[in-house]
């Protein structure tokens, strides 16, 4: 469904609503995965779905209805329960207020035509150049290539009409070679970047170098972690950066905004236009999203607002609305660690006995305040040894603060975007003075 189609669609539901102030969210969604393994493509999945949110206010009461039908008695049906549900509802303690008209601009490379309309064909090239990756390396491969498309149009009642489209892609590629595995990734919004050639020999490569992997005491490491296993850590922080975390008192910056709270070095934005992750330029209320420094050198500098916090809080209103009412609050969706000035090879080069960790699996919190994590390392950790990587090593598990660990951390030059089924994320790689390992594995 295109954007005129969208905000034809909301215009039905607000002409519908008998509610004191109503706000329509309309999603269209097109996304298609391939899936291989051991050098066989075993499943495709293309997906198309158009959903509608309705929030109806009365009497200062809130109501939620959603539906993914689009005819007439649909949208009668779906407004009628949302005013409904409004009646029921207990009185917040002040009337929401729904955003108005505002002039917002997508940045620019959001949404890529070639990626939009990429075939199943196109994406079993990509996985076909992984292939002859994992036949000529002696390896067998598995992942996916991905392509999607996504639209977004939010009006209300108050004159807010804003629609958004953009295009997502990537790879994901695990090489296995007989008791090591290697890893790459690459994700964007044009799908002509993907090669599976590039990807599929950096997987081999880091599968083969990691052969034969040795044992080594738990314990206090220097580490360097690439971007895919920092992107695991960096994507806690997010929620620590709420308005309403940082105000009920779960997150880390609690009572800490204008203290130094991490190494000089750590710089971290909230930024939707970066190019490497371009994403849109309002909120899910409608709402201009702000571009924050969030640790601005160390120093705790911001949280993200939604329209209630920015009330309650009497701060500015940043656009970080998640669809409302929900219970999570104000949330930053595009966080961007900034670079340090060496290269990857240097920060190796630098440490005289240390780790190369190539991904994290099964990160959980352990301690939300302390931002104590745990996790394990997975396909692709390296010893390092006088400033050189020697050989491979069995995984580890972690038991770490990660704001301790960023209080004694570099980073690389170079920014990649990295992501999870929740997330996305754009970093540099890192690397972590000390880092607490709990445990060992035989694998």
């Amino acid at each position: 469904m295109d954007v005129n189609a969208r905000l034809a669609l909301a215009a039905r539901i607000l002409e519908r609503s008998k509610a004191d102030a109503t706000e329509a969210i309309v999603t269209s969604d097109h996304r298609s995965l391939t899936r291989f393994t051991h050098e066989f493509v075993h499943q495709n999945v293309d997906i198309e779905n158009v959903a509608i949110r309705v929030r109806a206010i009365v009497d200062g009461r809130t109501g939620v209805a959603s539906t993914n039908a689009t005819g007439d008695g649909a949208i009668d049906a779906v407004v009628k329960r949302a005013i409904d549900i409004a009646a029921f509802a207990p009185h917040g303690l002040e009337t929401p207020v729904l955003a108005g008209r505002t002039n917002v601009i997508a940045p620019k490379a959001a949404y890529v035509d070639a990626t939009a309309n990429s075939s199943a064909a196109e994406r079993a090239g990509v996985a076909a150049a992984i292939f002859e990756q994992a036949s000529s390396n002696n390896c067998w491969c598995s992942g996916y290539v991905t392509t999607s498309t996504g639209g977004l149009t939010i009006a209300t009642s108050a004159g807010a009409a804003a629609s958004f489209d953009g295009t997502e892609c990537g790879a994901n590629v695990k090489m296995t070679a007989g008791d090591s595995t290697g890893f790459a990734e690459r994700y964007g919004t044009d799908a002509r970047m993907l090669d599976g050639t590039a990807l599929g020999a950096r997987a081999a490569r880091k599968a083969i170098a990691s052969a034969d992997p040795v044992s080594v005491d738990p314990g206090e490491w220097t580490v360097i972690l690439e971007p895919a296993a920092f992107g695991e850590l960096a994507h806690f922080l997010g929620e620590h950066f709420s308005a309403q975390s940082y105000h009920e008192g779960s997150s880390f910056l609690s009572e800490r905004l204008g203290e130094t709270v991490m190494a000089p070095g750590v710089t971290i934005r909230d930024d939707y236009s970066h190019p490497l992750h371009p994403d849109a330029p309002f909120d899910y209320e409608g709402t201009p999203k702000q571009r924050l420094t969030l640790i601005d050198h160390g120093v705790a500098k911001d949280v993200v607002t939604d329209g209630a916090w920015a009330r309650k809080l009497e701060r500015p209103n940043s656009g970080h609305g998640l669809p409302a009412p929900n219970a999570q609050g104000p949330y930053p969706l595009d966080l961007v660690i900034e670079p340090g000035h060496d290269s990857l090879d240097d920060l190796i080069a630098g440490t005289k006995r240390g780790l190369l960790i190539t991904r994290l699996w099964y990160v959980r919190i352990v301690d939300q305040r302390k931002t104590i994590l745990t996790g394990m390392t997975r396909d692709g950790t390296f010893l390092i040894e006088d400033g050189k990587l020697t050989r491979g090593v069995r995984n580890l598990r972690f038991n770490q603060s990660l704001v301790d660990a960023l209080g004694a951390c570099s980073f690389s030059n170079e920014q990649q975007r990295t992501g999870g089924y929740s997330y996305a994320l754009v970093t540099p790689a890192v690397k972590f003075d000390r880092f607490n390992f709990a445990s060992t594995t035989d694998y």
